[in-house]
C-alpha cells in the first residue's frame, strides 16, 4: 500500500518566511498511520526551514544533502539548492528518491523537485503535498486579502487545507525565519 499524505506551505511577506506542515502519514486511502510527523525543520544553525513531502527516507537523506551543500557553500541557499538539484537528478541513487522540498532563508524562497527544478515562487508563496493545492489558494487568498503576518496566513491556509483535506490534519508544525 502507498504511505502518503503532507501538506507544505510557505509563505514569505514583509521580510518573514514561513513553512507549515501538518502531521497526518497516511496509508491507502483510509489508514491514518500517524498524526504527529515532523515534516518541517531547521537546519544549518536554525537559518534554513525545511519542508519535505514524499518518502520520509527519501526526505530525511536529501535534507542530509542539502546541509551538507549549505555547508560547503557556506550558506549560500541558491548555490546550495541548485547543487543538490543537480545532484539529485544526475546520481543514479538519489535520481529514484521519491520526495519534494521546499527550502527557505531569510532572502530565499524555493521548491526544488527530483525533475532538476529549482523553483522560486514569483509570489512568495508555494506548496507541496497532497492538501497542497487547498493551502496554496488560501494562502493567496489571505495575502491579497488581509494585513495577516506571514505565520498567521500560514496557519489559516493550513486550517483550511485539513478541512479540506482528508490526507491533512491539523497537528502542525510552523518555523520562522
Amino acid at each position: 500500500m502507498e504511505i502518503r499524505g503532507t501538506t507544505i506551505l510557505a509563505v514569505k511577506k514583509d521580510g518573514k518566511t514561513v513553512i507549515a506542515g501538518d502531521g497526518q502519514v497516511t496509508m491507502g486511502q483510509s489508514v491514518i498511520l500517524k498524526g504527529t510527523a515532523v515534516k518541517v525543520r531547521k537546519i544549518y544553525q536554525d537559518k534554513v526551514i525545511v519542508g519535505f513531502a514524499g518518502s520520509t527516507a527519501d526526505a530525511f537523506n536529501l535534507t542530509e544533502k542539502f546541509e551538507k551543500q549549505l555547508q560547503k557553500y557556506s550558506g549560500n541557499l541558491m548555490r546550495a539548492a541548485v547543487e543538490l538539484a543537480q545532484l539529485w537528478r544526475t546520481d543514479k541513487i538519489l535520481r529514484n528518491l521519491d520526495a519534494l522540498m521546499i527550502v527557505a532563508d531569510k532572502e530565499n524562497l524555493v521548491l526544488l523537485t527530483g525533475a532538476g527544478d529549482v523553483i522560486e515562487p514569483e509570489d512568495g508563496i508555494c506548496a507541496i503535498g497532497s492538501g497542497g493545492n487547498y493551502a496554496l489558494a488560501a494562502a493567496k487568498a489571505l495575502i491579497q486579502n488581509t494585513k495577516f503576518s506571514a505565520k498567521e496566513i500560514a496557519r489559516k491556509a493550513m486550517e483550511i487545507a485539513s478541512d479540506i483535506c482528508v490526507f491533512t490534519n491539523s497537528n502542525f508544525v510552523i518555523e520562522e525565519v
